[in-house]
């Protein structure tokens, strides 16, 4: 009489590919870690995104008297119809940015759209090709009057721009007028060392 056959099935630990404990790329030695790989929230159109674009290593000028003429004038036109740059503050290796946008799509594709065209600037001023950011954009939705203003106190004193066109809602104002003087106040957390 025939037997029949059974296959057996062994388990197999999983070693390569997929989600797991301590896998991706390390962070470099001595940097900032990097803005993380995950999906970013749905934008709503009513809050102000505030926005930092990180240079990389390779970039240390943006300030410069070369270079800024060519960014100011890179995110002068970048602001359309349904992607309005508020407010921004261009630093040797970052660009804070105070936006709106009419949604989501509309939000990735106007940041994406400038950071490719002031990394085009950049690179026409110094003479140079290659890659001018270090990373994705960093980007946090202001929800609340509050936050709003807070993240004007953060960009408006840092920023290089002589006058200021009060295009965003004026919400934040209830919190109170910003003082010439006024700084951010550095939070527990970010006393580590990072800004």
């Amino acid at each position: 009489m025939a037997r029949r056959l059974q296959q057996l099935s062994l388990p197999s630990p999983r070693t390569w590919g997929g989600r797991r404990a301590g896998a991706g790329r390390k962070p470099t030695p001595g940097r900032r870690p990097g803005v993380p790989h995950v999906s970013r929230r749905a934008h709503v159109a009513a809050q102000p995104v505030h926005t930092t674009l990180r240079a990389g290593p390779a970039i240390r000028c943006l300030r410069s008297g070369r270079v800024f003429p060519a960014v100011r004038c890179a995110l002068a036109v970048a602001s359309h119809g349904s992607f309005r740059i508020l407010h921004f503050s261009v630093q040797d290796d970052h660009l804070h940015l105070i936006v709106e946008a009419d949604d989501t799509q509309v939000l990735a594709r106007g940041l994406r759209g400038l950071a490719i065209r002031v990394a085009r600037a950049v690179n026409r001023a110094l003479n140079r090709r290659g890659a001018v950011w270090g990373d994705r954009y960093h980007a946090r939705a202001l929800t609340s009057p509050r936050a709003v203003r807070n993240a004007l106190v953060y960009v408006m004193p840092r920023s290089v721009a002589q006058c200021f066109a009060w295009l965003a809602t004026v919400g934040w104002r209830k919190h109170g007028l910003i003082r010439l003087d006024e700084q951010p106040r550095i939070r527990a957390a970010a006393r580590g060392g990072r800004s």
